[in-house]
């Protein structure tokens, strides 16, 4: 990474940005951190005005059915980008903007309207049917005709008999949802003591609220209670319902007292009604207009144009945003990061923006080359699909610092390979190798339906195929053994116990070479292991082995890195008193565990010592009654471990103290020969002494300043809990390993069971009804092996793997402190905002 200012003319600027986000890779500083000066903020309030609109638009389009708006292709737009200009787009937006806010109002009225003249209806619709049911009207029907004209015109509920000059029955008539219907009732009844009798009558078709745009069900409601009026004012019961009606928010309309004016109000309101729905169906046609210009693709394959309107606003505020860290006013100046190898091409394509303008340069990049920075560069790793997944697993752990070794570059191997030692099944492997190529095939299908799927897509497919690897060397195949070169292993008969089989090596044990011998088996394990007694006693050994020879090779490989990490440091310290100390404990320890381990693989021994118990002895410095050696090496081995820890311990803080006095005294040195002239002033007496005694003071104040403050406690309890932790945690961590033979083990055991209990349970069951039993114990069999072995079990091996690589691996040498560079690009802006 290189640190460097760019320059920019003002007027000029804006282009120079947009230029930048599509073509180059720079990091740019706030310059405007502390004054807080954005000279570009009414454009980005402007941008801001904008993007709400598009919002606000996709929402209105949202509830228009099967509208769809095209997204997602974010090629198309780059490709011309030039053809949007702000002010052009801004226009428009404001104009649509308006449309659609007047045409919501102008349909909320609308919809207000019909809802009225809808709820009168059904209001009268009520009141008609309540007129046939009351008993006047039965009688009517037996008087005749003429009789009948009379009492229909009659109040309802009103009994000549009974009735006098101050009191009459009244009622009040509305509409209301029918989530508040009960509630509506219980306060009527509490209000009026029981003085009411109330109607209820659901309608059946819901209405769309003009504020809400949901449907709502609401009920028709007719109140009768009795009135005692005094002149011509309003009694006390009906200003209380009313009271209540206004508290629900009821609306209420009036009641027709008899037939024929109720047939009259209801063929003028389904006049109304017919008036308002055809204006309602106007309006959303005039939308529909509207709205398809927007869903509309501007080009062949593009987005919709409101997307491409939403993908301009979001790369204009970005160049806008970017503007503001810049200071200065007519010309703009910003410090900024950007790789070396970049600096050519940049250089470059700014000198070509400027010859553009008649020769005048506009642009300029002034780099800072050698001690001009003491700035910590940020990191910047160049990744692929490929690579991306392996490094955002890095990344949620910590991102490596500038030049610091990156454990991507061997997780890419070690990750899935790891993950294939604990799953180990070359049928199980296949099938998730099988998932992974089909991710790999349609990644563009699910690049946006399923995006941690389409990510994680190429490490799906690595851990497959080293799930297959480990599968073949042990030789398992949902928990079925495969016989591919012919087992070295042939059975003996005439045993004392004939209900075991017994076998004997057919192979040279002693490795002799001798002619028409043959060896072992030449890949993975021997299918003759599978199905014997000592079968699981063999893999417990054989597994845990192997994972303590993989677990110390990979955390000699981060000894190593660290190794690199103090030579790209140039650091002898960290190299010679700590690098040095802890590969000779790694190797004198558990290095020499794993010699013993492949050194008893490959010599044939008469009695096989015990590795646990050699190192046992080893630690404990207890005569090995069984060594594999001279007894005298793992004893010098030891003591020169048990020497390590002193070594990494004491030295460094002891050099990191003398080194801190040394640049002390010399910055001290340098302070005197500057202040040598004033020597003499010394003569003058008391009150030159007290001037030269504060200027000696001041030196050894600045002199503190010049260097950051040391502290050699902190520096010695910093380092104490570095060798303490490296110590045991080795320990830990290679005991750590043995969850590549734990999880191996438990994988094969599952898939055994559920092999047995399922499809070889079948097998045993006779003809024909094996075929229907296998059929269905097959089905359960998958969906068992899909659910926990292909489910649960993936994952477990997964996050163990990860925790290998985060804890034991990378605590070796990977400090992770660094931060992101983050250019400005137009595409990874626009992309993640897809996303």
């Amino acid at each position: 990474m290189r640190h460097g200012t760019l320059v920019l003319l003002a007027e000029r600027a804006r282009a120079y940005a947009d230029l930048i986000g599509s073509n180059a890779n720079m990091q740019f500083e706030d310059m405007n951190a502390n004054s807080m000066s954005r000279p570009y903020k009414k454009h980005t309030q402007r941008l801001d005005e904008m993007e709400r609109i598009l919002r606000f638009l996709a929402d209105e389009l949202g509830r228009i059915p099967n509208a769809e708006i095209k997204s997602n292709n974010v090629d198309s737009f780059l490709l011309r980008e030039g053809d949007y200009k702000l002010d052009e787009v801004e226009g428009r937006l404001k104009q649509i903007y308006q449309h659609f806010t007047q045409f919501k109002e102008n349909n909320g009225r609308l919809t207000e309207k019909r809802n009225a003249a809808l709820e009168e209806h059904y209001v009268v619709l009520t009141a008609i049917a309540s007129l046939r049911q009351h008993p006047s009207s039965r009688r009517t029907l037996e008087r005749g005709r003429e009789d009948a004209d009379f009492e229909i015109s009659r109040s309802l509920l009103q009994d000549d008999e009974s009735s006098n000059a101050g009191t009459m029955f009244s009622n009040v008539a509305g509409v209301l949802p029918q989530a508040d219907q009960d509630r509506f009732a219980r306060a009527l009844f509490r209000a009026t003591r029981g003085n009411t009798f109330t109607h209820f009558q659901q309608i059946a078709v819901a209405m769309q609220d003009p504020k809400s745009d949901k449907e709502v069900h609401k009920a028709a409601f007719v109140i009768y209670y009795q009135d005692h009026r005094t002149g011509g004012n309003t009694s006390a019961m009906t200003e209380r319902i009313h009271k209540i009606c206004n508290a629900f928010g009821v609306n209420t309309y009036r009641w027709p007292t008899n037939h024929e004016a109720a047939q009259q109000m209801l063929a003028s309101l389904s006049t109304q009604v017919d008036e308002q729905s055809r204006l309602l169906k106007a309006h959303e046609s005039y939308l529909m207009s509207e709205a398809t210009e927007l869903l509309a693709s501007p080009r062949a394959g593009s987005d919709s144009l409101i997307e491409e309107w939403r993908l301009f606003c979001i790369k204009e505020k970005s160049v806008y945003a970017t503007l503001n860290l810049f200071e200065g006013h007519m010309n703009l100046r910003a410090n900024c990061w950007y790789p070396a190898e970049d600096e050519d091409q940049i250089r470059a394509m700014l000198i070509q923006a400027g010859n553009g303008e008649h020769g005048q340069s506009s642009a300029m990049l002034v780099s800072d080359r050698g001690p001009l920075t003491k700035k910590t560069p940020p990191t910047y790793i160049r990744k692929n699909e490929f690579t991306g997944c392996f490094q955002e697993l890095i990344d949620t752990y910590g991102l490596p610092r500038y030049q610091e070794a990156n454990p991507m570059l061997f997780t890419l191997v070690t990750f899935p390979f790891l993950f294939g030692v604990m799953y180990g099944d070359i049928g199980h492997g296949a099938l998730l190798f099988l998932s992974g190529l089909w991710c790999v095939w349609n990644a563009d299908s699910i690049k946006h339906s399923v995006p941690a799927l389409y990510t994680a897509r190429y490490i799906l497919c690595m851990m497959g195929f080293f799930g297959m690897y480990a599968g073949f060397m042990y030789n398992d195949f949902f928990s079925v053994g495969f016989n591919l070169f012919g087992s070295r292993w042939s059975p003996v008969h005439g045993g004392a116990d004939d209900n075991v089989e017994h076998f004997q090596p057919a192979y040279d044990v002693l490795n002799t070479g001798a002619a028409g011998t043959v060896g072992p088996y030449p890949w993975g394990l021997d299918p003759a292991w599978h199905g014997s007694t000592n079968e699981l006693l063999f893999l417990n050994s054989l597994k845990m082995k192997v994972s303590v020879i993989l677990g110390v090779v990979q955390m000699i490989v981060g000894l190593l890195l660290r190794w690199a990490n103090a030579a790209n440091e140039r650091s002898a310290v960290d190299f010679f008193c700590e690098c040095v100390p802890m590969m000779i404990f790694m190797i004198c320890f558990f290095g020499y565990m794993d010699y013993m381990i492949l050194y008893k693989w490959v010599t044939p021994l008469a009695n096989p010592p015990s590795i646990i118990n050699s190192l046992i002895c080893m630690a404990m410095n207890q005569p090995d009654i069984a060594p594999m050696f001279n007894p005298n090496i793992p004893k010098m081995l030891m003591v020169v471990t048990l020497l390590t820890v002193p070594w990494m311990l004491i030295p460094k803080p002891m050099i990191l103290l003398m080194r801190h006095r040394a640049e002390v005294r010399q910055t001290g040195q340098r302070r005197q020969q500057g202040r040598g002239g004033d020597d003499n002033s010394n003569s003058l007496g008391g009150r030159g002494s007290s001037a030269a005694r504060g200027d000696e003071e001041g030196g050894k104040l600045m002199v503190a300043e010049d260097h950051e403050q040391f502290e050699f406690g902190e520096v010695m309890i910093h380092q104490i809990i570095e060798t303490i932790e490296y110590v045991l945690g080795t320990v830990s961590h290679t005991a750590s390993y043995l969850r590549l033979w734990a999880l191996s083990l438990a994988h094969q055991q599952l898939s055994l069971v559920f092999f047995q209990k399922t499809i070889a349970a079948g097998m045993t069951v006779s003809f024909p009804g094996n075929a229907i039993v296998l059929y269905i114990m097959f089905a359960a069999w998958f969906a068992i092996t899909l659910a926990v072995l292909m489910g649960m079990d993936v994952l477990e091996c997964f996050l163990h793997t990860l925790r290998l690589h985060w804890v034991e691996f990378q605590s070796k040498f990977y400090k992770a402190d660094g931060y992101k560079f983050e250019p400005y690009r137009h595409r990874a802006l626009l992309e993640k905002q897809a996303e």
